[in-house]
């Protein structure tokens, strides 16, 4: 990986010499805005959107511009290595790409695409249980990458076994339990415009191809209560029906079972009763490492490691749920002096440069989660957009190294940051 952000530079401006100029940009905010005006209305708000006035997604960057860098000069950074450890596996950079569901709102080819242009830079995609795909064909689309698997904990029992054994069957090396999604978030956006991709059939790939799923019996209405999905929206569920493939499409042909398969979703989706006790539970489950996303407080942390747990994610779900929570960022010193090395702490929450990767690993993260970046290429270029803000964020990455004075990621502690936040 030595040199790969001056080979990346140098390909950009050769490009540009030849009157080519980046489809995706290199900018963050260009990239987010060239990439919000392509998608569709319902699609910006729903990617782009978070809790109520947006206060935590603000507090998530304002974190990292708080944290300032203090390089150092005269030392020879002329090799570099970007390459971590993780879960028995050795990644080239320190970069997953995060569970995000409903692709398909970014691109046709969603989750396919993304996870081929994670494969390709070597890097694991986890796969959100809300894919627009299913778990077993995006499996395929990675090939031998590494992949995990994102478990939303449902009201269901029977149902959250079974996405656990296809997720071993199909090859994910690991489980990402997200935490702070019991419920949905107040998000104005959406509400604004009156519109959830789960109510019109998308990102339910998972739970339609799923046989217990489908054998839930639906839940009749009660006296008085109005249908969750009216007449209208049937001819938009049996389009996107037609539309999906896999031959789980086949036992859901009719308009009316598409209803309600996606009664049902919502009758089991909310799992506000969650608690430390059912992980025990999961445990059982599956032999897989399990990590803990959405923690944030240090006693949480502490507790992940007593239930058995072999990984966390600091993360507040980019803003998405709580508004005026604390910035992930914040969080990410005293959860891993709770956690103190004994299993690794992952970073999730505003990553938008290199810069940014440098000061979570810097803080006590082993590697970062990129959510929105990624999905804003995949929306301007597909396989080859989401590749592309991949190499931009390695080749800054690799580039600030070396102008702090650092020759790999394992030289990054409080002594790189100004000032040193305490221990």
């Amino acid at each position: 990986m030595t040199g790969i952000g001056r080979r990346h530079q140098a390909r950009i401006f050769t490009a540009g010499f030849a009157g080519r100029r980046p489809v995706v940009p290199c900018a963050p905010d260009a990239l987010e805005r060239e990439a919000l005006a392509r998608m569709g209305r319902n699609a910006a708000a729903y990617v782009a959107g978070g809790a109520g006035l947006e206060r935590t997604m603000a507090a998530n960057r304002g974190a990292f511009e708080r944290c300032r860098l203090l390089p150092r000069v005269l030392r020879d950074v002329s090799d570099r290595r970007l390459s971590v450890e993780l879960l028995g596996r050795t990644l080239p950079l320190p970069l997953l790409l995060a569970p995000i569901g409903v692709l398909e709102m970014a691109h046709r080819e969603a989750d396919l695409a993304a996870a081929r242009a994670a494969a390709a830079e070597s890097l694991p995609f986890i796969t959100s249980c809300q894919s627009s795909r299913t778990m077993e064909a995006i499996a395929a689309a990675g090939g031998d990458a590494p992949r995990w698997f994102q478990l939303y904990w449902s009201a269901c029992d029977a149902l959250t076994e079974s996405f656990v054994r296809r997720a071993e069957a199909a090859g994910y090396e690991a489980i990402v339990v997200t935490l702070d999604t019991t419920q949905l978030g107040w998000r104005p956006r959406d509400l604004d415009r009156g519109y959830l991709p789960f109510l019109r059939g998308r990102g339910l790939a998972n739970y339609l191809s799923d046989p217990v799923f489908r054998a839930l019996p639906p839940r009749p209405a009660a006296p008085g209560e109005q249908p969750a999905l009216g007449p209208r929206a049937l001819p938009a569920l049996a389009e996107l029906l037609r539309a999906w493939p896999g031959g789980w499409r086949q036992a859901l042909a009719g308009r009316e079972e598409m209803v309600q398969a996606v009664q049902r979703f919502i009758r089991i989706y909310s799992r506000p009763d969650l608690a430390w006790e059912n992980l025990a539970a999961l445990r059982r489950m599956t032999r897989l490492p399990l990590l803990l996303k959405g923690v944030l407080h240090p006693e949480d942390a502490r507790r992940a490691v007593e239930a058995g747990m072999d990984g966390v994610i600091v993360s507040n779900h980019g803003g998405r749920q709580v508004d005026g929570a604390v910035a992930a960022l914040d969080m990410l010193p005293p959860v891993a002096a709770a956690v103190a090395g004994r299993i690794p702490v992952l970073f999730d929450g505003g990553i938008r440069t290199g810069a940014d990767v440098i000061k979570a690993v810097a803080l006590g993260a082993a590697a970062v989660l990129v959510g929105r970046p990624y999905v804003y290429g995949l929306a301007l270029a597909g396989e080859a957009g989401v590749r592309q803000v991949l190499r931009n964020l390695a080749a800054e990455l690799d580039l600030t190294l070396a102008l702090i004075g650092c020759r790999g990621l394992q030289e990054l502690d409080r002594s790189v940051l100004h000032p040193a936040p305490e221990a």
